[in-house]
């Protein structure tokens, strides 16, 4: 295997770590609305992935960083042509760390609930957009000779790319629901339980539709056993959440995630965007990628950083690993009257 292999490899592991921690995370945001009943539960919920939402976006930056760096042709085309959606993406990603930063500076109701207001659609809008982005990538787009990407926004919104978009947001609200029901107790964590149970069929349903599409237009054997274990996976997290098993349905769930994305990653290599004006115009691991001196300076860094990130995150979680509810809000005890909002 040669470095710009190796690379491929490595971005998509960045990227299925970041759809895996982000997922829920975006999961939460997307449940403030529909999941929470009062300010004290949508605090609960806010405050399961407070120590770590900050940290799961170094898995982005990573990604983004690493593609520059191994694949500045894929980083050219993909940011400029992609260039309206991502520039949604980063918008809400920016929002979304200034709401949940600025929510609990002051006690006006209003502006908490115009906070958390923007918690939800800057949740609800990158899940959604970073399925359309990666269905394009698999699916292709119109790359010319120059490998620039000569298409429209327009373009980027076909039929495959929106049913990627619906099955991110349903998987992320899925593990995200999964996820709620794991670090809450109470009321809010039977909610949680029933609403993974419903998203979950839904999820279930989007997610066979477009892995069999992607199979059936670009997929190989690799991709296969890869569909086949996300589905088993998916299947198994909603049978793990009936039962009451909160910890195998997050694990569950958290694989389907992995193996869905792996799939996306396995049916597009060799390329990393396909044309489809002309086969011999994509861009592949081996003409878009940097020189083997830099693959091989990039490669000797990350074996070095890479394990120390993991073990700050992995202690994060372990550290914040208990369960909350709304007798730990201060103010939303056992015998206290919660606000209704």
């Amino acid at each position: 295997m040669q470095l710009h292999d190796v690379w491929f490899v490595l971005i998509a592991v960045l990227w299925i770590g970041y759809f895996f921690l982000e997922g829920f995370d975006f999961g939460i945001g997307i449940l403030t609305k529909p999941l929470a009943r009062n300010t004290a539960e949508r605090r609960v919920l806010i405050n399961t992935i407070g120590p770590v939402w900050d940290g799961n976006e170094v898995w982005l930056l990573t990604a983004g960083g690493a593609t520059f760096a191994a694949f500045p042709d894929w980083y050219a085309t993909l940011f400029s042509g992609f260039y309206i959606p991502l520039l949604i993406i980063l918008v809400c990603l920016i929002v979304r760390g200034v709401a949940f930063e600025y929510r609990a500076k002051r006690d006006d109701p209003r502006w908490q609930r115009n906070w958390e207001e923007a918690i939800f659609w800057t949740s609800l809008l990158p899940a959604f957009l970073w399925g359309v982005a990666f269905a394009n990538i698999v699916r292709g787009v119109d790359i010319d000779a120059q490998k620039n990407y000569v298409g429209t926004f327009w373009d980027l919104l076909n039929p495959y790319a929106l049913l990627g978009g619906l099955v991110t947001l349903s998987l992320f609200t899925f593990h995200g629901a999964v996820f709620a029901a794991l670090k809450t107790v109470g009321e809010i964590r039977d909610r949680a339980r029933a609403t993974a149970l419903r998203v979950g069929a839904v999820a279930a349903v989007l997610a066979l539709v477009f892995l069999l599409w992607t199979q059936a237009d670009n997929g190989n054997g690799r991709s296969l056993a890869a569909l086949v274990i996300a589905v088993l996976a998916l299947v198994a997290a909603l049978v793990a959440n009936q039962l009451g098993r909160e910890g195998w349905a997050f694990i569950l769930s958290g694989a389907t995630i992995v193996a869905a994305v792996a799939m996306l990653f396995l049916a597009l290599f060799p390329n990393v965007m396909p044309s489809t004006l002309n086969d011999g115009w994509s861009l592949t691991v081996s003409n878009a990628a940097s020189s083997p001196y830099t693959l091989k300076l990039m490669t000797i860094v990350a074996a070095v950083f890479t394990p120390l990130v993991l073990l700050y995150q992995g202690w994060t979680y372990w550290v914040f690993r208990k369960r909350i509810g709304v007798q730990h809000i201060p103010g939303h005890g056992p015998a206290a009257t919660l606000d209704q909002a």
